[in-house]
């Protein structure tokens, strides 16, 4: 074999896993709100979750993104570990159309319409339409995996895998090690799975070896086997960074595929027979006639993906009553543990990296926001115990605490900043780069309310610094402001969650209240100085805090805006 015809192959290769990633792309960026929308709404119970699971995978032609999806919906606490695990279930049945996909590609000739398909492809892109946009990217990715298909056999073809004497020799050989053979290749299947990260394209491998007759069917299978084991190595390298939660819902699906290899490794060859007779191949005539399974080869790229889909479906109709087994099982490996309060202050959400498309990974951002401007809100909790606290050891040590939180909150925002702008670099509709823009500018107003805490807390210790206290009304008229901020950042955290006009209007109504307080309480301190109920300097500070209190306010209103003002919004 010449190294120009390896070559070949490998570029043959590369644009199969291409036109995979770019197809499921498209389809994710014309359904990715949806399929969130899907993916956690519709997992009621273990059916509902496992036919949302197969729907979603077959959906976006990826489990990866699937289990990676579930994965960060669990550590975002939108999905239970039971529903995760449902869902895994089903996500491994939708898996099963890329392989009938492939099937299609190596069984017909694919090549008389990928070209014209290309022209439609081309028309769609340079629509002005994002949605059409995104259906000519799935129509190009499409045409990209059937021309790597067409290439791969075309190259296949030429090596003459079926007569190459050195890869005979290794099949014969390493196929009369008996179990042993099978393991052998179950863990070759796994290994390459892991190193290209596509099922798909080892799948396609598979298909290419066992139909040019190298690769006898038995051991094809148990490539396949190792596949799906191989394939849930992404979503634990998700799912790493995540919390307790979220490594339990990636180790569940490993859990599932490696249950199911191990009761079909101990009725191997009966269940392969089995798979085999559905298409009317015989595995057994095969293996000892060669001119049999020469003249039958084709019916292999039917027998793979048959054997794909009946070991999916007979493993989840086995352990889909086995769902809260199997979740104490992955629990007790990984105990929830409590953050300590300073932990709860970091970064939540947003996990090791971008998910596997941009599209999806909107969901951690959008929650990581949430709960910062929760931590803001507690923030400002610790000022308002500042402000009543006389004992100064207490004193000193709220601040202390209110500064740190407040480095962390620059720190927060910079870590979800970033992590927005790597979403923003990816493949985005026109939609959703407005909703990562209005997000940006969320994250920074959320940041200077921190700032605004932090003011605060120095107006206070500056005023103890001074060996003097606020006079009565001064406190009243403080705690007045206090309640009514606090109102309004609650009132922030409400329509950041939902999005809805109505909550908007209401943070609008609090901010106008706030301000005609301001504008009171700046008028009644300079007629309260002249009358000499407090000097100057102390005056200075009392209208620092209500100033400030005014101020932050305004970054409210400008984060419901920036909320509100977004497709997101809801009439």
């Amino acid at each position: 074999m010449s190294i120009y015809v390896f070559l070949k192959l490998l570029g043959s290769l590369s644009l199969l896993m291409y036109g995979m990633k770019v197809m499921s792309e498209g389809l994710q960026k014309m359904a990715g709100p949806q399929l969130r929308h899907v993916l956690g709404a519709m997992t009621t119970n273990r059916v509902t979750g496992l036919l949302t699971g197969a729907f979603v995978t077959a959906a976006v032609q990826s489990s990866t993104a699937t289990t990676v999806m579930t994965v960060s919906f669990v550590n975002a606490g939108l999905l239970t570990l039971a529903q995760a695990i449902s869902v895994i279930m089903g996500a491994n049945i939708g898996t099963t159309l890329t392989a009938w996909i492939m099937s299609a590609g190596f069984n017909f000739n694919m090549g008389d319409i990928v070209f014209p398909c290309f022209i439609l492809g081309i028309i769609l892109i340079y629509s002005k339409s994002s949605g059409k946009k995104s259906g000519g990217e799935f129509v190009f990715g499409l045409c990209f995996l059937f021309l790597g298909l067409a290439t791969l056999r075309s190259n296949a073809a030429d090596m003459d895998l079926g007569h190459n004497q050195a890869v005979l020799d290794f099949f014969e050989k390493t196929g009369h090690w008996g179990f042993g053979s099978t393991l052998l290749f179950l863990l070759l299947g796994g290994i390459l799975t892991m190193c290209v990260q596509s099922s798909a394209a080892v799948m396609a491998i598979t298909m290419i070896l066992c139909s040019s007759g190298a690769l006898p069917i038995y051991q094809g299978i148990a490539l396949v086997m190792g596949e799906n084991i191989g394939t849930t190595v992404t979503s634990n390298i998700a799912a790493s960074t995540g919390n307790s939660q979220a490594r339990c819902a990636a180790l569940a699906h490993m859990v599932f595929n490696v249950f199911g290899v191990l009761w079909i490794l101990c009725i191997f060859k009966f269940f392969v027979n089995a798979v085999c007779g559905l298409v009317g191949y015989d595995a057994v005539l095969a293996s000892t006639d060669a001119a049999y399974a020469q003249s039958h080869a084709d019916l292999l790229n039917f027998v793979l993906p048959t054997f794909h889909t009946a070991f999916n479906v007979c493993n989840v109709l086995i352990l889909i009553w086995f769902i809260k087994p199997i979740e104490k099982l992955v629990s007790r490996v990984f105990p929830t543990q409590a953050n300590d309060e300073d932990e709860d202050f970091r970064l939540r959400f947003i996990t090791g990296g971008i998910m596997s498309t941009a599209e999806l990974s909107i969901l951690e951002a959008r929650k990581e926001l949430n709960h910062f401007a929760d931590r803001t809100q507690r923030m400002f909790g610790l000022v308002q115990e500042l402000a009543t606290t006389t004992d100064e050891k207490e004193f000193d040590k709220l601040y202390a605490r209110i500064e740190k939180y407040e480095g962390i909150s620059d720190s927060m925002e910079i870590e979800i900043g970033n992590y927005l702008n790597n979403v923003l670099d990816g493949r985005l509709s026109s939609e959703t780069k407005i909703k990562i823009r209005a997000m940006l500018r969320e994250v920074s107003e959320i940041e200077s309310i921190g700032d605004s805490c932090f003011n605060l807390a120095r107006s206070f210790n500056h005023k103890n610094l001074e060996k003097d206290n606020f006079i009565d009304s001064q406190n009243e008229h403080i705690a007045e402001m206090f309640k009514l901020t606090n109102e309004s950042l609650l009132q922030m955290i409400k329509v950041l969650t939902t999005g809805l006009w109505a909550d908007a209007m209401q943070s609008y109504n609090v901010e106008t209240e706030i301000n005609n307080l301001r504008k009171k309480l700046k008028q009644q301190n300079v007629v309260d100085v002249t009358n000499g109920l407090y000097n100057y300097q102390m005056g200075v500070y009392y209208m620092d805090i209500i100033n400030e209190c005014e101020k932050l306010g305004d970054y409210v209103v400008n984060v419901v805006e920036a909320r509100t003002d977004t497709k997101e919004k809801k009439q």
